[in-house]
């Protein structure tokens, strides 16, 4: 049985040691200090959860060189292939991740010929920042973007996890200079999720509200301009999407609308590979990798790397 929204996001949330008190003690600031209890809210929403573990900062190998950016109040690590020669292909871990989750995908597109390069993004896996939230997610993959055709770098395909997806999605209908655009397990409404996000820590309405009126406020933009709606008819690059019908924290319907907004968008529907098992199925590598390393005319590739049931 597919799960619904709701069951979703406390799923994402089962790991997070301490979330009892967090209710409670969010309960209790409402009633005492309501202004409080936003400014609190707001820190939690932004915050990366389950929390960065040591294992993340384990060491690469030799085969990735890693480069450390400034942006904005915190930074950006970069993992660039040594050896892989041809286009480059980006690589965005989602919300609570870490670039290393994406390495097998990149050795799936680097031994199809493209350079793969994979982020940290602010606040996660080693990047240095304590908060971030989705617009800060696309601005970062614009500033990435344009820092390497600065360099010389042509780029082939912009692969993108989660909610890494959605801001993905939404630089691409601001003309992102990606030839292609792979979108794995995308969120499909943010505005939903501030909903669910304060049924799980009990938050009443009137904080949820203020809460994402300040989060609009900070970034300048509204969560309802990250919706395959208003997104999609402005992303004029061939797009796939990939989508696990079992998803426990971002619904397959999500994947479909994202499927539906963007023109001429193929949806590959996966089975028993969750969130992110699909990272590392050999199924995904091989769809995926065939997807970006696709350059003919218009249309032409699509409908070779893309014939399956599994299609939609």
């Amino acid at each position: 049985m597919t799960p619904t929204a709701l069951q979703t996001t406390p799923a994402y949330y089962r790991n997070v040691t301490g979330v009892r008190a967090l209710r409670w003690a969010m309960a209790a600031t409402q009633r005492l200090w309501p202004t409080l209890a936003v400014r609190a809210a707001y820190r939690l929403f932004g915050t990366p959860l389950p929390l960065r573990r040591p294992a993340r900062n384990a060491p690469w190998g030799a085969l990735w060189r890693v480069e450390r950016w400034p942006f904005e109040d915190a930074e950006i690590t970069l993992y660039r292939h040594r050896t892989a020669q041809g286009p480059t292909a980006l690589l965005l871990h989602g919300w609570g991740g870490q670039a290393g989750q994406m390495q097998r995908l990149a050795d799936a597109l680097a031994d199809g010929g493209l350079a793969p390069v994979l982020v940290d993004m602010p606040a996660h896996g080693r990047s240095r920042g304590r908060v971030s939230n989705l617009p800060q997610f696309s601005r970062a993959l614009e500033y990435v973007a344009e820092r390497l055709r600065a360099e010389g770098a042509s780029l082939a395909a912009v692969v993108a996890h989660s909610l890494a997806a959605n801001a993905a999605a939404h630089a691409a209908s601001r003309g992102l200079p990606a030839d292609r655009l792979v979108l794995l397990a995308p969120p499909a409404s943010p505005h939903e999720f501030t909903r669910l996000f304060a049924q799980v820590f009990g938050l009443t309405e009137r904080t949820r509200a203020a809460m994402q009126q300040r989060i609009e406020a900070r970034e300048g933009i509204l969560m309802r301009q990250f919706e395959p709606a208003a997104v999609g008819p402005r992303v004029a690059v061939p797009t796939l999407v990939v989508h696990d019908r079992g998803d426990r924290v971002n619904r397959l319907a999500d994947g479909e609308a994202f499927r539906d907004a963007i023109a001429g968008a193929r949806l590959l529907v996966t089975e028993g590979l969750g969130h992110r098992g699909m990272l590392q199925a050999p199924e995904v590598l091989q769809a995926v990798a065939a997807f970006a390393q696709a350059a003919p005319a218009p249309g032409k590739q699509d409908e070779q790397a893309l014939t399956s049931p599994h299609f939609s």
